[in-house]
């Protein structure tokens, strides 16, 4: 196990020096004796959701097209990864360089008709690439076609990843005739509903069927309900503008009006 005393530049020869330095800074923050107090507090737990959410950052930036802030952004999402790295070495399980080791191990075993002698055999890109995690799932002990599917993820981009996973062993639908059937009973069984336990389980069924509906079309359902998101945000701020402050006073009737008013502008 590495201690703090070993976080200068030196400790890093053969890393770049900015990563050494980097590196060295997060030894030196998470240092008991002279570190930060809010730094050596984290664990693994608690240092998670910022993960998360320098994630959603970088993605934001992208939708931007704002490469300033992707720079930015890419740096917290890194420092991130220093962070979870420096526990996990202090605690003697890995360090940052066995990390950047294990992705280079994984990116050059996942394209072998790249950095091996195996051919793609006319396979697209997205077929060799679940084959391959398919056997280092199966190499990891999967018993299902579902393990792996990761707990943390958003709903809708893990149901999403669940439909995936079934369709590869079958279980789907041959085109949307069957999903569009399915959103149209789930909508009944959530108004038969009576308990609030019954309209949680049917509403779940309603949009877990929403996405597999979606999905069908081929779309990605986070890119459509981005979409939507953004669209409903414009066109309401549309609506706002022509009102003024006095929109929250107008009638049902009359902020549909606007609605369509605006609606009308985009066409």
């Amino acid at each position: 196990m590495s201690t703090p005393a070993d976080a200068s530049p030196h400790a890093a020869q053969g890393k770049p020096a900015s990563m050494a330095r980097l590196l060295a800074i997060m030894a030196r923050l998470r240092d008991p004796q002279t570190g930060c107090d809010w730094d050596i507090a984290q664990t693994f737990a608690t240092i998670a959701p910022y993960t998360i959410e320098e994630a959603y950052e970088v993605a934001d930036a992208i939708e931007r097209g704002d490469l300033a802030a992707l720079r930015e952004e890419l740096g917290d999402l890194l420092l991130q990864v220093v962070f979870h790295a420096r526990i996990a070495e202090e605690r003697g399980a890995f360090d940052f360089a066995s990390v950047v080791e294990a992705l280079s191990d994984k990116m050059t075993e996942r394209h072998p008709h790249i950095f091996g002698d195996a051919s793609d055999q006319g396979q697209s890109r997205e077929v060799r690439w679940e084959a391959q995690k398919a056997a280092e799932r199966a190499a990891k002990g999967a018993m299902s076609a579902l393990d792996g599917v990761a707990l943390a993820l958003p709903a809708l981009m893990r149901a999403e990843k669940l439909q995936k996973r079934a369709a590869r062993v079958g279980f789907d639908w041959p085109d949307t005739a069957g999903p569009r059937a399915k959103v149209i009973e789930e909508l009944d069984e959530l108004a038969a509903a009576q308990s609030e336990a019954e309209k949680l389980d049917e509403a779940g069924d309603l949009l877990f069927a929403a996405v597999n509906l979606v999905r069908r079309y081929g779309i990605a359902p986070e890119d459509a309900l981005r979409h939507g998101n953004a669209k409903f945000e414009r066109r309401f701020r549309g609506m706002e503008a022509l009102a003024g402050t006095g929109f929250p006073a107008l009638s049902l009737d009359e902020q549909e009006a606007l609605w369509r008013q605006v609606k009308a502008a985009e066409d």
